[in-house]
């Protein structure tokens, strides 16, 4: 029976079926609003010849909706249909056998987005129907690409009809229909969508077939598409996107259609064509006639609108910029170059757009200036590395960018050749997403350079084609990359290890395409005990990354046991125990694993302490909202340094089912080891000036030749966009050229000059740092597009002069005679920024666009006015905030949910809805009102100025109390600034003065009160004294208990007689303070603020600072007080309230020998403390207390390290704490 089934159409007759097809794009929830598109029309299929059918539209008509569904109605896009019709009724032909759709034919004057909604017709056609099953599944063709297809075959009551049933699941896709735009950095996370997804599809299609003769023919057919998307997947918050279809048959006709006389060519298959939309954005609709004529326009209006203030518009301004640049031709851009080139006004802007163009005509064209010299390092060093990121990654600009970055012209700009080769590396990192057989070739130009670099032991080329190699994570580096690994290749023994460290940190990209294949190399470096233990840690990283299986934990587990380094031990254990409370998904086998290892080592290995190596990893991860964050720090230490070797430290973050390392960090300190000690094995006996003195005349001896004083590195999206070396050679070529060298000379007559003309500028920057979009087409032929955009404006106006007295004649100036100087600088400036966002959900094509979009906006007017005074010979420095106009609001902030629709041929009767309906009177009241209109205002004291908040708000809850429905509607906060009734703030001062005249800046004489407290003065003024007795025991490698030195303590200072503190205020307040600071509110009733002097006694080692109010009679201070009798000891007092005597509390730390272990004691000690402070001590006698019964952790016992012991002891008379 079911041959019969075989779907046919008849030669020498036409078929005519009525067909409609709508997509509708919103919340699914009713009442609010959505936007869509339908076309509506007649189709006429007619046999052309064996297997080959043509396809004709009959009167169609295009329709576009905002508004609230399904109460509103769809309104006819008349000048659209006409501007179309043409296209639309041209008949395409299609091959057809079987049930099985083929290759598609057009004319070429059709354009894609006209032939995909053919397409969309056609796909309902498709029918792989089996002679012999009623029920089965297989993988079937369709304009979203091959997806799993459920049929259910069955006979209809009803004579001579059989209805069929297919159902596709539209996230088991191969060869999926999707353009990505914006994702090639982040990875797909197929374990966080195992239970829950944030972007599902499911098609239904119904039809009733009629046998005829010897085939079927399709007499009615409905299609019901879903897609649903949540970045965070609330309950009932998923966007949704409905595509339906209608097909009647309404007659058969025994003539054929004539075809037309058109020149036919092979345009595909029935999957989707991307067009036009993917050049056009979808938060708004152009329609580009003359894209350089436009492009001098929007040019126009942004350098107007945006001088003294930046307009709240400007950035969707700006994208506007953007898209018309890249509808542009290379000769439109160069002609429009050539015009404002010599205005830096549009220059700024043209470049900025440029950047972020993301098509191949700007990379050629920054290229080519740069060739050309017509533009300055710093204009490539902003644009160049943006455009590298933005531009479309294909083989012709990946080769375009091999070219720039071999240029010899760049040797000159090593900074700017860096960040190319990093965007080369970065540029095939996101072709190969794409395309994941992307050949080996392309990487051929980076092996060359590090087999040529290594053969010249180049040891700063081969670190940077590491970078490189690292960014691009292709399979084929492995090998050069090895090659530079002990163990694996011979150029290892010739290379430092930071190098072999930066080879194994290179593999870990490789590690999540490959991960078996780094997976041994890592643990071939891990497991080889004679590597320096540094590089086996840095392994260690690679080796987890690569996600570990048990059988694989449970080994490194095993060979902790006998492993010789502590520093390796420590590492390796605090990372497997980071591991096991892991909570992200892609992570959770890691976790499991982890957790058997954990089982096997001993636990005495958690008491390490942080003087060793250690890993750590925090994450949450919400599965119900698939959203989640990870942090991770790695601290590698060296028990012979006093400093870290290493740290890197990594944000990641989990979203919408994907995940992307957000932030890397990575700091190296090995040449800063060798300086420290070099200082610190000086003279011990002289004082810290000295010292300081002695390092500035002798630094160069200090500074080591082999190797950098520290390096660091940054990712941004796992991709290295910058790194930096500061070697000695760096450091002696910035003092030459800014201090001895000729140039210094220059550079000062530049900044006098500058000064004394002064500045009048107006700035301006724009970014566009979001441009996410996912398009994916839907059963009608229209493409869904899902987008997140973000623009900012930043424009500043800034007007400084300077008065130098005595005046300095440019042309003999010295740094000497500019030192002598009293400058005056005043300055005001109007910086302003603005911010849009849009998030949107909807049809996107160049004719027409039917969106729900989320829309948010800030904007931002800080004004500011101030004199800056340098006295510089009596180093005296003083700023003075002015008060200046401000504007209505500071700062403004909204977010408005809208549907909207608009087509090419007639933008000005765009619609545009709020998805929360108007709120009817008779709205039932909910916990929050549909209707918020709020002002909240609070004065600040003292410079009596006024700050208001004011809100307003009006969202759906009056609908349903989902959250969703408080989200959608429309809601601005602005806050306001404004002076008050009463004294006016005439300025705000800060004062600094340095020297022995920082006294005479004090408005009221401070001195230091401290008599009162007998035992408290004798433990910081006598402390030396004390201590240095019990010197001769400490360098017998031995050390006192804890209640030993307390009791000390506690006689000596009841021992102390008033006589000793009565003298030691007295040369307390005879020491002039080494700085003063002064902070004030100058109103025209009086003068308020406070003022802080220090107090530096170089022959006691002492240092005091004291923090009071320049109002009379008001005695609320804060005193420190601390002292440094020894590099071995310190001691600190701080004490506050009523001249200082209410509260106070005083801390000792101490370090030593203990029976041949090094050792570190902490004593603190207080009278009375505020409440807040003294429930942290409950919570602190709490810890203590619970390790009384171990009163000493060993952190690490081993003959070949030393010991830190963390000593508790808990006095419980009186209010003591030691450690």
């Amino acid at each position: 029976r079911y041959h019969l089934l075989v779907p046919e159409f008849a030669p020498g007759k036409t078929f005519v079926y009525k067909y409609d097809g709508r997509v509708l794009g919103g919340l699914p929830q009713e009442g609010l609003a959505k936007a869509g598109v339908k076309i509506s029309s007649k189709v006429l299929i007619s046999s052309t010849s064996q297997n080959t059918f043509l396809l004709k539209l009959l009167e169609p008509q295009l329709f576009e909706y905002a508004g609230v569904w399904p109460q509103d109605s769809f309104i006819p896009a008349t000048k659209l249909t006409s501007a179309l019709k043409t296209q639309l009724v041209t008949p395409i032909k299609f091959e057809y056998s079987n049930g099985v759709v083929g290759k598609v034919f057009a004319p070429a004057r059709v354009s894609s987005t006209v032939l995909n909604l053919h397409r969309g017709i056609l796909n309902i056609f498709q029918l792989n129907l089996k002679q012999t099953q009623n029920v089965y599944e297989l993988h079937e063709d369709g304009t979203q690409g091959v997806c799993k297809t459920h049929y259910t075959i069955r006979e209809q009551f009803k004579p001579h009809q059989i209805a069929v049933t297919k159902s596709k699941d539209l996230t088991d896709c191969h060869e999926r229909v999707i353009k990505d735009i914006g994702l090639a950095y982040t990875e797909k996370c197929v374990e966080c969508q195992q239970r829950l997804k944030s972007l599902t599809g499911t098609a239904t299609y119904k039809y009733i077939m009629k046998p005829i003769d010897d085939h079927a023919l399709v007499s009615e057919a409905t299609v019901e598409e879903v897609h649903e998307f949540s970045a965070f997947n609330t309950f009932n918050g998923a966007a949704q996107m409905r595509a339906n279809q209608t097909l009647r048959l309404l007659e058969v006709q025994n003539k054929p259609t004539a075809p037309s006389n058109d020149q036919y060519s092979a345009r595909g298959s029935l999957r989707y064509e991307f067009g036009s939309e993917i050049l056009q954005t979808p938060i708004q609709l152009l329609k580009i006639s003359n894209a350089q004529a436009q492009i001098v326009e929007v040019l126009q209006h942004l350098v107007e609108h945006n001088v003294a203030k930046v307009h709240e518009d400007a950035p969707l301004k700006y994208v506007q910029l953007v898209q018309l640049m890249r509808f542009a031709t290379l000769e439109n851009i160069e002609a429009i170059w050539a015009q404002y080139k010599a205005k830096p006004a549009r220059r700024r802007w043209i470049l900025d757009a440029l950047a972020v163009m993301g098509t191949p005509v700007a990379l050629k064209f920054i290229n080519e200036k740069f060739q050309d010299d017509e533009l300055t390092k710093p204009e490539l060093i902003q644009a160049l590395p943006v455009t590298l990121h933005m531009v479309t990654a294909n083989p012709d600009t990946i080769r375009m960018t091999a070219r720039q970055a071999l240029n010899p012209k760049l040797k000159s700009i090593p900074l700017l050749r860096e960040m190319i080769m990093l965007g080369y590396g970065s540029m095939i990192a996101r072709y190969c997403a794409g395309v994941p057989s992307c050949p080996a070739d392309l990487m051929k130009p980076i092996h060359d350079i590090v087999a040529g670099a290594i053969s010249r032991a180049d040891i700063r080329e081969i670190t940077l084609a590491l970078k490189v190699l690292g960014n691009a994570g292709h399979p084929s580096s492995l090998k050069p990359i090895m090659k530079l690994l002990p163990g694996f290749g011979t150029a290892a023994a010739n290379v430092p290890m930071r190098v072999q460290v930066d080879a194994v940190l290179a593999l870990r990209r490789i590690a999540k395409r490959e991960p078996n294949m780094v997976q041994s190399v890592a643990l071939q470096l891990f497991m080889d005990k004679t590597l320096h233990p540094e590089l086996r840690m840095v392994a260690c990283i690679l080796l987890f990354e690569t996600k570990p299986s048990v059988a694989l934990m449970s080994t490194l587990a095993g060979a902790l046991e006998k492993e010789p380094s502590m520093q390796v031990t420590s590492f390796t254990y605090s990372h497997i125990k980071s591991l096991t409370r892991s909570m992200a998904p892609d992570f959770i086998n890691v976790a499991a694993a982890a957790n058997v290892a954990i089982r096997i080592l001993n636990p005495k290995l958690n008491r390490l302490s942080f003087r060793f190596s250690r890993a750590f990893r925090y994450d949450l991860y919400l599965s119900p909202f698939l959203v989640g964050a990870a942090g991770s720090a790695f601290i590698i230490n060296d028990g012979a340094h006093i400093l870290p070797r290493a740290i890197v430290a990594k944000a990641r973050a989990y979203l919408a089912g994907a995940a992307s390392d957000v932030l890397e960090v990575g700091v190296r300190t090995e040449g800063l080891q060798q300086v420290l000690m070099k200082i610190q094995a000086g003279d011990e006996n002289v004082d810290w000036m000295t010292k300081i003195k002695r390092i500035m005349k002798n630094w160069k001896s200090l500074l080591p030749t082999n190797l950098p004083l520290a390096s660091m590195y940054m990712k941004l999206f796992g991709q290295e966009i910058a790194f930096a070396k500061i070697d000695k050679a760096l450091i002696e070529s910035v003092i030459e050229q800014v201090a001895t060298g000729p140039r210094a000379q220059e550079i000062v007559k530049d900044i006098v000059s500058a000064m004394q003309t002064g500045i009048d500028r107006q700035y301006s920057k724009s970014l566009l740092p979001a441009e996410v979009r996912r398009i994916l087409p839907t059963a009608v032929g229209l493409p869904m597009e899902l987008s997140h955009y973000a623009a900012a404006v930043a424009v500043a106006s800034i007007n400084i002069h300077t008065t130098i007295t005595p005046p300095l004649h440019e042309e003999t100036i010295t740094l000497d005679q500019l030192l002598k100087t009293n400058l005056q600088l005043r300055a005001e400036t109007r910086p302003s920024v603005a911010m849009q966002t849009f998030t949107l959900i909807g049809v996107n094509t160049a004719v027409i666009q039917a969106a729900a979009m989320a829309k948010g906006k800030l904007h931002i007017t800080v004004p500011g006015k101030l004199i800056v005074r340098a006295d510089l010979p009596k180093r005296n420095f003083k700023v003075e905030v002015l008060p200046v106009a401000v504007p209505d609001h500071v700062a403004t902030i909204r977010f408005e949910t809208v549907a909207v629709a608009r087509n090419i041929e007639d933008l000005p009767a765009q619609r545009v809805v709020s998805l929360a309906p108007p709120v009817p009177s008779d709205a039932p009241p909910s916990w929050i009102p549909a209707l918020i209109q709020m002002s909240m205002c609070d004065v600040v004291p003292y410079i009596r100025m006024k700050a208001c908040l004011d809100i307003s708000s009006r969202n759906a809850g009056f609908i349903d109390s989902d959250l969703i429905y408080y989200i959608v509607g429309q809601h601005t906060a602005r806050i306001s600034v404004a002076r008050v009734d009463g004294p006016a703030l005439q300025r705000l001062e800060l004062e600094v003065q340095l020297g022995p005249e920082a006294a005479e800046k004090l408005s009221k004489g401070i001195s230091l009160v401290e008599a009162e407290n007998s035992e408290e003065t004798a433990i910081l003024l006598k402390l030396r004294d004390i201590l240095k007795a019990g010197m001769k025991t400490i360098q017998s490698n031995s050390m006192r208990p804890s209640s030993s030195i307390s009791s000390n303590s506690s006689s000596s200072s009841s021992s102390s007689n008033s006589s000793s503190s009565s003298s030691s205020s007295s040369s307390s307040n005879a020491l002039p303070p080494a700085i003063a600071i002064i902070a004030r509110a100058v109103r025209t009733d009086r003068v308020l603020g406070y003022q802080l002097a220090a107090y530096v006694d170089k022959s006691t080692s002492r240092v005091q600072i004291v923090l009071s109010s320049i109002v009379k009679n008001y005695q609320w201070k804060i005193c420190a007080d601390g002292v440094l009798p020894s590099k071995h000891k310190i001691a600190a007092k701080l004490a506050w309230g009523k001249d200082c005597q209410e509260y106070s509390a005083c801390a000792k730390v101490e370090t030593g020998l203990q029976q041949s272990k090094l050792a570190a004691r902490l004593k603190l000690k207080w009278d009375r403390l505020p409440e807040v402070l003294n429930i942290l001590t409950i919570y602190t006698k709490r810890y203590t207390q619970q390790d009384q019964n171990n009163k000493c952790f060993a952190l690490c016992q081993t003959d070949s390290y030393l010991l830190l012991d963390l000593l508790f002891d808990f006095l419980t008379s009186g209010h003591q704490i030691t450690f």
